[in-house]
C-alpha cells in the first residue's frame, strides 16, 4: 500500500529467488522489457525498479511500458504498466512524469494507484489538478456520493500524493474524506490534512487511531504516523500493539523529520527520546 517516509521491504515476484534477481544484469532486463515474452517484460519491470537502473534506456523502455496493450489479464488488468509505473516512481527521473498523469486515467484502478504512488514519489506538483479529478469522481459537489463506499478510486493513494506535494489549494477536496465509511481512506484523508496545515488536531486523530482493534488498520496509521513525522506521537507508536519492526519504521520517519530541522552533530530533545524508544524496540 502506502510508501512512507521510507520504503517497504520489497521481495522477489512470486516464483523468483533472489539469486534469480541478483543474477540479471541490467542490460538483459531492459532487453527483456523490451521483448516478446510478457513473463519476462513483466519481472524486467519490477527489477529495473527494485535495483534503481537510471540508465536511460532503462528509463525508456519504462516508460514505453505504460502504454502497453499486449500483457492484459482476463478481468482487464495490465500488470506489466503496474510494474512499470512503480518502477519509474523508484527511479526518480520527472520525464515520466507525463505518462504517469496519462496513466491515472487508465482502466485498471491498480495502475492508477501504482501512478499516484510514482507521482508522490517523484514530488511533482504538475500532477496535482489530475489527482483532484480523480477525487472528484467520488463528490457530489463538495460532498461524497451518499449511501455508498465508494472504492472507485485508490482515493488511500491519491490523498496521500496530495498531502505530500503540500498542495493546500487541495484542502477543500480532501476535507469530505474526513467522512469516508472506509477507515483506511479516513486516515489517509487526515494524514494530508496535517501536512496541508500543519494542524495538530489532526496528528492526534492518528494517534487516537492506534487504539483500533483491528491490527491491519493500526498498520497503516504507523506508517501515517511516520510519513508526516508527527512527534507527540512517539511513546504511542513504541506502545502499539504491532510488529516491532513497523513500530521501527515509524519511528524513523518522526527522527528524519527531527533531523532536517537540526544541524550534525546537535540533536533535539525530541530526536534523542525518539532514538531512545527506538533502542528499547531493538
Amino acid at each position: 500500500m502506502q510508501e512512507s517516509t521510507f520504503e517497504s521491504m520489497e521481495s522477489s515476484p512470486p516464483g523468483v529467488g533472489s539469486d534469480e534477481a541478483e543474477a540479471l544484469t541490467a542490460e538483459q532486463a531492459i532487453a527483456n522489457l523490451q521483448g516478446a515474452d510478457l513473463g519476462l517484460r513483466f519481472y524486467a519491470a519490477w527489477w529495473l525498479g527494485r535495483f534503481r537502473v537510471r540508465d536511460e534506456a532503462a528509463i525508456q523502455a519504462l516508460i514505453a511500458a505504460l502504454e502497453d496493450e499486449a500483457d492484459q489479464t482476463e478481468a482487464g488488468g495490465y500488470p506489466l504498466r503496474r510494474n512499470a509505473a512503480r518502477a519509474l516512481g523508484k527511479l526518480g527521473d520527472r520525464r515520466a512524469v507525463p505518462v504517469l498523469i496519462q496513466s491515472l486515467s487508465c482502466s485498471d484502478h491498480y495502475v492508477r494507484e501504482a501512478a499516484a504512488q510514482s507521482l508522490q514519489a517523484l514530488g511533482d506538483s504538475a500532477c496535482v489538478p489530475a489527482l483532484l479529478n480523480l477525487l472528484a469522481t467520488g463528490l457530489q459537489g463538495e460532498q461524497l456520493v451518499p449511501n455508498q463506499p465508494d472504492l472507485s478510486q485508490p482515493y488511500d493513494a491519491i490523498l496521500e500524493a496530495v498531502g505530500a506535494l503540500r498542495a493546500a489549494h487541495a484542502i477543500s477536496h480532501v476535507k469530505p474524506f474526513l467522512e469516508h465509511p472506509t477507515e483506511r481512506i479516513q486516515y489517509a484523508a487526515i494524514r494530508a490534512m496535517y501536512q496541508l496545515t500543519h494542524e495538530a488536531a489532526y496528528g492526534e486523530q492518528l494517534v487516537q487511531a492506534l487504539k483500533s482493534p483491528s491490527l491491519q488498520l493500526r498498520r497503516t496509521v504507523l506508517a501515517d504516523l511516520g510519513a508526516i513525522g508527527y512527534l507527540p506521537a512517539a511513546a504511542a507508536i513504541a506502545q502499539t500493539q504491532a510488529e516491532n519492526s513497523l513500530k521501527l519504521i515509524a519511528l524513523k520517519g518522526l527522527l528524519e523529520e527531527q533531523l532536517q530541522h537540526t544541524t550534525p552533530p546537535a540533536l533535539s530533545a525530541g530526536a534523542i527520546n525518539v532514538m531512545t524508544l527506538m533502542d528499547e524496540l531493538l
